[in-house]
């Protein structure tokens, strides 16, 4: 196995995408709008790629946050709320807030479980900040550290009761980026002092199983290297002051915020510290040079893959889809 999550280019596998993942053996998959059509075939897509090499438990993402960032999309699928829907009624009922994420999860996890889709690439404990890049926006959850803590740990929990591993990003946080990283590399000045709002929710859910970093330069921590490249950030701050110890992945390789071609970007990543290369686009040049850069997956990281991917379980909760979503549009009504 190769410490890589790789792309799809369309609704079905290429014979040579076949052949290079039975070959290559990657850690996992992610899906884009370009891969979905509808139910039947997304799950005749997600069953093959288990089928290439009998892992039942295969890390197969998406994104699928809800407002602007969703992949499944109507009239297929139902519209789900952006984080700053919970955000809002937080302020005149948090117990309500909190619960309406934990359910709003849940039926996510419920929709994707049904197509076999296990890791949602949500919560975003990215802390809002004034005048930053609308790249975050309102997809967070909040301005007030402990508030995005609370949110994501009952995103966290929904998804995983409804059968789905959650990714907390975009560590050590994208809040104060005054670019979008798809575009440009952003470099933020914040003092490290001031930076200790945006590792708090983090640290508050360290126990998470996995996360995603941000290709943001912290002048305080690394000033050469976005977070992502950064051994310095990823040693120092994620695991260390931080304290998350579970698997960690690369925001996408081929955004424009990093140079260099994609496959040393791969390499240059795990060498830092990084557990995968997370590669979206489906370019089978790009996709060749990660696998030929890389090494097979270390001992370590390989079991904080599996350690993720073991909390799959639900918590016997069977309330149908549709009565979470009620019970969800109930408690945001409020606001």
């Amino acid at each position: 196995m190769i410490p890589a999550i790789f792309g799809l280019s369309g609704l079905t596998l290429t014979d040579d995408e076949r052949a290079f993942f039975r070959d290559s053996d990657p850690a996992g998959y992610i899906l884009f709008g370009r891969n979905i059509e509808n139910r039947e075939q997304l799950r005749r897509l997600t069953d093959e790629l288990r089928s290439l090499d009998g892992r039942t438990n295969l890390p197969i993402l998406i994104d699928q946050e809800g407002g602007r960032v969703a992949r499944m999309r109507s009239p297929e699928w139902p519209n789900f709320p952006s984080g700053a829907a919970f955000d809002a009624l937080y302020d005149r009922a948090p117990a309500s807030a909190i619960e309406a994420a934990r359910l709003n999860a849940m039926a996510l996890a419920v929709m994707l479980a049904e197509v076999g889709i296990t890791v949602d690439c949500l919560p975003l404990l990215d802390v809002r900040q004034p005048g930053a890049s609308d790249v975050i926006g309102d997809r967070a959850l909040g301005s007030e550290p402990m508030r995005v803590a609370a949110l994501g740990r009952a995103i966290l929990g929904g998804l995983q009761a409804g059968g789905v591993v959650g990714i907390v990003k975009h560590i050590p946080g994208h809040g104060r980026a005054l670019l979008d990283t798809h575009e440009a590399l952003p470099t933020v000045d914040a003092p490290d002092r001031d930076l200790q709002t945006d590792l708090a929710p983090f640290a508050a859910l360290r126990d998470a199983a996995m996360a995603m970093t941000c290709h943001v330069i912290f002048e305080a921590w690394d000033p050469d290297r976005p977070a992502t490249l950064s051994p310095i950030v990823i040693d120092s701050v994620i695991r260390q002051r931080i304290g998350f110890h579970g698997l960690l992945m690369t925001d996408d390789l081929d955004m424009k915020a990093l140079s260099g071609n994609v496959p040393s970007r791969a390499a240059d990543a795990i060498a830092a510290g990084c557990d995968i290369a997370l590669n979206c686009w489906a370019k089978m040049d790009d996709m060749v040079g990660i696998a030929n850069a890389l090494d097979p997956i270390s001992t370590v990281s390989r079991a904080r893959l599996e350690g993720a991917m073991d909390r799959i379980s639900g918590d016997g909760d069977e309330r149908p889809f549709a009565t979470l979503v009620d019970q969800r549009d109930a408690l945001l009504a409020i606001a």
